[in-house]
């Protein structure tokens, strides 16, 4: 009854995430539900065995939307 009630669960998408390291080269690649700790580690749209030892290419980075940037802020009086 476990496993069925597993394969009915509702899971959480895998994310891709890429380290790059202090001269912004791509160092390694992981694939996790939430963003991994530690710094250095971006979200990408596609793990790409090439861009390894490489600078990411500009379109692979995913870049967080801020859906209202202003929202929270006391207005100056």
């Amino acid at each position: 009854m476990f496993s069925l009630r597993s394969l009915l669960a509702p899971r959480a998408p895998l994310r891709t995430f890429a380290l790059l390291d202090g001269a912004g080269l791509c160092r390694a690649f992981r694939q996790s539900a939430q963003a991994p700790l530690g710094a250095g580690w971006v979200e990408v749209n596609e793990q790409r065995l090439a861009w390894l030892h490489q600078p990411l290419p500009a379109s692979a980075c995913i870049v967080p939307l801020v859906a209202h940037p202003g929202v929270g802020k006391a207005l100056p009086a």
